[in-house]
């Protein structure tokens, strides 16, 4: 296994830190883009450089300078379950795809979003929910239509309801899943597979706990 170096946009979130650490033990690189230099200590002690970068009001040339030389790009960035509805959209949505044009521009190999459960065919109310659905939609359709045609791969994860239970080892992997919960550190795990391995290139799937071990499930991808 060749080590990388992966970029973790939302670097402070609860996943992103989980998949720090699981990278950092496998030998890769990883520097975490966060919107806050309170969050550095943090990062440090999981093992990553951290990278001052606040996408919502970083420019084009401020985003690819935090990503260039990054192999794999991961955007785990999100605005909350409390965030209104126009960071849903600016976060969510145009974060990720800011960040994906970003990866085309700087030669990244490979990006994977941290999506959800529901975003294929989402709600068309307005609630909390709802909008945060259509922007992860939005954002998928637009990684994988900005991958295409460049030497850009993606990979498109939506878990179920997540969790902060230990995690299992073991999940349902498939392109609609049974509806149900996972723990974060599951689907940490899950990305650290895809990175490591470098199975799923070009896949959207969904992913809750189930009864295969990760690295079956991430092998069956391809």
């Amino acid at each position: 296994m060749t080590p990388k170096q992966i970029s973790i946009i939302g670097g402070h979130g609860q996943i992103a830190r989980h998949l720090t650490r699981k990278l950092v033990e496998r030998g890769h690189g990883v520097r975490g883009l966060v919107r806050s230099a309170d969050q550095f200590d943090d990062l440090h002690a999981d093992g990553a450089e951290p990278v001052l970068c606040d996408l919502e009001a970083a420019s084009e040339s401020d985003i690819d300078a935090a990503l260039t030389g990054s192999d794999v790009v991961v955007f785990a960035a999100g605005a909350g379950p409390d965030s209104g509805t126009e960071r849903k959209k600016s976060l969510d949505r145009d974060g990720a795809i800011k960040s994906v044009e970003s990866a085309v521009r700087v030669g990244s190999e490979r990006f994977v979003i941290i999506s959800s459960m529901g975003a294929d065919d989402p709600p068309t109310d307005d609630e909390g929910f709802s909008v945060y659905l259509r922007a992860k939609h939005d954002a998928d359709v637009a990684v994988r239509e900005t991958s295409d045609g460049s030497d850009l791969t993606y990979t498109v994860v939506r878990p179920g309801k997540l969790t902060d239970d230990e995690p299992t080892g073991s999940v349902q992997l498939a392109e609609h899943a049974d509806r149900a919960s996972i723990p974060r550190s599951d689907v940490a795990e899950v990305l650290a597979e895809l990175i490591d391995s470098e199975h799923g290139n070009g896949s959207t799937f969904e992913v809750v706990s189930g009864p295969t071990s990760i690295a079956d499930a991430v092998r069956s991808l391809d």
